[in-house]
């Protein structure tokens, strides 16, 4: 597995929700949904490497399953992770912010 693939493994994508994209953003705060086996330091290394930017803080976060229904039919969601990760002030993720 190279450098770059494994990095790609960490961060699965972000977090679009309207608390996520409004309230945090202000404040510096970007969440992704990350690997669950991933670290807070993998997640820091990742997000410095894909993104080029200074990350000041890594929290992390499980998302427990919440029971689904369709019909008669039941399931659960996945379990997932989420980090958050505060960057230094200053710095911005341009993907992340709107046109």
């Amino acid at each position: 597995m190279t450098k770059i693939s494994s990095l790609y493994n960490v961060i699965k994508g972000p977090v679009i929700t309207e608390k996520s994209t409004g309230e945090r953003m202000n404040y510096n705060k970007y969440s992704f949904f990350v690997s669950p086996q991933a670290t807070k330091g993998k997640i820091r290394k990742a997000v410095i490497e894909i993104f080029g930017v200074k990350v000041k803080n890594v929290h992390t976060l499980n998302v427990r399953p919440k029971l689904k229904r369709m019909g008669k039919f039941e399931g659960f969601t996945p379990k997932r992770k989420k980090a958050i990760v505060t960057l230094e002030q200053g710095e911005r993720i341009k993907l992340m912010e709107g046109p």
